[in-house]
This record gives C-alpha cells, structure tokens and sequence, in this order.
C-alpha cells in the first residue's frame, strides 16, 4: 500500500511538472508568435480615407539587400491618398491588401545579407520602403535606407524623402537653378516647398514663397524666402514687384497647377520656366503668355533614372551633414488616426505649415 501510494504521488507530481511544461512551452511558442507580429495600416479595398484600418499583421521578413527598420514617424504625402483611393495610374497601383507609405524614419533592426552601408540600432531616414511605413516594423532597399544625422529628430527625418527629393530634382535636374536665379515656389510652407525654398537658398538663389497664412509666411520667412500670401488680393502683382526690376522670376515650383498655371506663365522672366510639381485637375492657359517670354513648362514626377535618384540622394545627405537642410514637421498624428492625416495632406484643415507626420512609436514625441 505505501509504495502505491508512493508510485501515485510521484505519477501526480510528474503529470502536473508535464503540464506545467507544457504551459511553459505554449506561452514560449505564444510569445515568439506575438514578436513576430506588429501593427500597421492597411488598405484592404480603394476608396474614401476610411479605408485605412490599423491591423495587427505579420513582421516582414529581410531578405538579402535589405533593412529591417523599426520605424519611430512616418511621411505622409498626397500620392498616398490617390493609391488609397485607386485614382493613381492603374499600373502604378498597389495590389490589395497592402501597407502605404514610403517615407520614414526609425532605428535598424536588421540587416540582410551583402548590407555594408548600416547596421542595427543606427537612427535612419528612409526614402522607400518595399512594405510601407505606416507600420511598426518595415523593409527597405539598402540604397533607400540613409543615416539620420543626430540634429534631425525622427519626426523632421519622416519628412525628408519624398519632399527633399521632390524639391531637388525640381530646382537642380528638371532645370539649372543657380546662385543669381529668383524661385517662386508657389506653396512655399508645405513639405516640399519648405524643402525648396531651403535648397534653392542654400544655392544662393533669390527666393520668393507663396502661403495662405500668417504662420505659413512666417515658416517661409524663416528658411530666408520672401513671403507673401496668396489669399489676398493683387499678390501677383506684389510677388512681381519683388523680382528684379520687375522682370519676373527664373523658375516657378508649382505645386497646385490646375489653380496657378496660367498666372505663372505672366510672371515668367524671359527664358524662364514652370515646374510643374502637383496638379490636381485641368487648366486653361493662355499660350501667347508662353509666346511672350520664350518660356517652357516642364514636369517632375517620381525618383528619376537610378543615376539621377543617387545624385540627388548624395545631394540631400549633404545638405542634411551641413545643416543646410533641416526638415520641418507639421502637423502629426498618432498611427490609428491615419484616416485624418490623409484628409489633412489634402484639405489643410490646420493650414499649410511643414510636413505631416505618422507618430508610429512614442520615441517621436520624446525626442521634442
């Protein structure tokens, strides 16, 4: 009788030491799944900005070339709302479900394979991402994944792919703008005008930026442009008597065509030209206006050739090293509010006054 007793208690204690194993196991198994797991953005299906729901999905996984970056903001630009909409060109579109965003910055969380030009726990810009940024964790090209410098918060770092290249190509691939040349940028105090009235300055160029309020024009005035507000009535003439003797400006940076085209062409200096960088709809234009200054409309869309997109990449790291350059974060919002920030990029609810920015982690704010 007592050796089975003995033989139950030592069967009881073993049976719960197994089942204890096993808890331990399933919370070990659970634990590794839950690290693999992150939040982000998606678009399940095209549409209003609605459509953007956070979800809680799979880690992307480095493949060789890549970077793993743990994202801290994210950039929010209007393309994004066109591919969220389903109104971008149809085979530029991403497919369904997917993550938007290309702008970010973050800390690397690792690196693949043949990776030499950063390392884990470096701080990063991004300026594409191949599983978007609107998420916790996200992969990127080796070539788009660029070392924050330490004076540039994550917030100011989320907004400088797409504006700073934007603005770059404009001013320095798309046309020549050099010391002695007058810019007007005609929405100087959103992302990318902010980012090329800051570039064409640095280059020694006269600048004269458009904003719709006080505190746009004051922005402006801060990166060393000229300011003056296009709501109020005769500021064309105003920006014209700020050119030259009145000649008229070198280049304009156009970011609402279908509103100011026609009105860009009559301050054209002789030879000089549009650049025509957002456009949300069509315009009538007057082409003797064109005639009169011998002028030329150009367009800027996307990155460039490879060759180009790493001239500009080089030019931007510069500026960044230098301090020329410092990017200026607008408004922000926490990542389960995408849907507003994707209202805001559009209808300027809190007015035009630097980039607009994801908070995916709360290092963003802690860094302020």
């Amino acid at each position: 009788f007592f050796f089975f007793a003995g033989s139950t208690h030592l069967t009881i204690r073993s049976t719960r030491l197994h089942t204890l194993s096993l808890l331990l196991l399933v919370a070990a198994f659970a634990s590794a799944v839950d690290s693999k797991m992150m939040k982000a953005v998606r678009v399940s299906a095209f549409g209003a900005p609605s459509e953007l729901k956070t979800e809680s999905i799979q880690r992307p996984e480095v493949g060789p070339g890549e970077v793993l970056v743990r994202v801290v903001a994210a950039g929010v630009n209007p393309v994004e709302t066109y591919k969220r909409a389903g109104t971008y060109a149809k085979h530029l579109l991403p497919a369904l479900p997917f993550t938007p965003g290309s702008d970010g910055a973050g800390v690397v969380e690792l690196v693949g394979a043949g990776v030499t030009g950063v390392s884990a726990g470096q701080r990063v810009w991004l300026s594409g991402s191949t599983s978007g940024t609107y998420a916790e964790y996200c992969v990127a090209k080796e070539g788009d994944v660029h070392p924050l410098p330490p004076a540039v918060s994550f917030r100011a770092g989320a907004g400088i792919g797409t504006a700073y290249r934007t603005a770059y190509r404009a001013l320095f691939t798309r046309v020549t703008a050099k010391a002695g040349h007058t810019v007007l940028v005609h929405g100087a105090s959103g992302g990318v005008g902010l980012a090329a009235v800051q570039l064409a300055r640095a280059a020694g160029c006269k600048v004269i930026g458009t904003a719709g309020s006080e505190e746009g024009m004051a922005l402006v005035k801060a990166q060393g442009g000229e300011a003056v507000n296009h709501r109020t009535e005769g500021y064309i003439e105003e920006i014209r008597k700020l050119t030259p003797d009145g000649k008229g400006v070198d280049f304009v940076l156009e970011m609402a065509a279908h509103v100011n085209l026609n009105s860009d062409l009559g301050l054209l200096a002789k030879g000089g030209t549009v650049v025509v960088v957002g456009n949300r709809g069509e315009v009538n234009i007057n082409p003797r206006l064109l005639m009169a200054c011998e002028g030329s409309i150009v367009g800027v869309l996307g990155p460039g050739s490879p060759d180009e997109a790493k001239q500009v990449m080089a030019g931007i790291r510069g500026g960044l090293e230098s301090g020329s350059l410092l990017p200026i974060a607008g408004p922000c919002f926490p990542l389960d509010d995408a849907p507003e920030s994707h209202i805001e990029v559009i209808e300027h609810k809190l007015g035009s006054r630097g980039k607009i920015i994801l908070d995916v982690s709360p290092e963003a704010k802690q860094e302020l």
